[in-house]
């Protein structure tokens, strides 16, 4: 039987010498990546010191998102209705995400625009609250608030959108 080289079998690097320990160097020396113009980085510390593992699956979509989203200060503006839409979350799993993410000291949220913060001493771990019912939302999520505030002055509502 005859193999072809297919062009992803290319780059997987051969393995020599398995009983070595692996190599630093990249594999694609090529394609090694390099800050061009973005602000976004994770810190090692926060995979090796337990953060990582203390976000459940949204809060962490959620997180790398806004990491993403931010500027060199780590400050995004993109509304919740724009987050829901390209997370493809409820506006339940957004919000239980983003209560999480600022319970545990991670970002900071004036109502607008998020801060993604430095990573406090060690991992602060919460039970999130869950907001379930109509109440729960009028009483504790600030965008349903803030919605309920712009009805009763008339000002007009802005969606959330970016």
């Amino acid at each position: 039987m005859v193999y072809k080289r297919h062009p992803i079998l290319l780059k997987i690097a051969p393995m020599e010498n398995t009983r070595h320990a692996i190599g630093r160097s990249p594999i694609i020396a090529e394609r090694v990546r390099k800050i061009d113009g973005g602000f976004s980085f994770i810190p090692h510390r926060f995979l090796h010191k337990g953060f990582f593992a203390g976000l459940n699956r949204e809060e962490l979509l959620l997180y790398f998102f806004l990491v993403l989203a931010g500027d060199r200060n780590g400050v995004s503006f993109y509304g919740h209705d724009a987050i829901c839409t390209l997370l493809g979350a409820t506006n339940e799993e957004y919000l239980i995400a983003r209560n999480g993410l600022l319970e545990k000291d991670l970002l900071a949220f004036d109502g607008r625009r998020f801060q993604v913060l430095s990573l406090p001493e060690v991992p602060i771990r919460t039970e999130t609250r869950m907001l379930r019912t109509r109440e729960d939302f009028e009483m504790h999520d600030p965008a349903t608030i803030q919605k309920i505030l712009k009805r009763q002055f008339g000002e007009p509502d802005s969606g959330g959108e970016r």
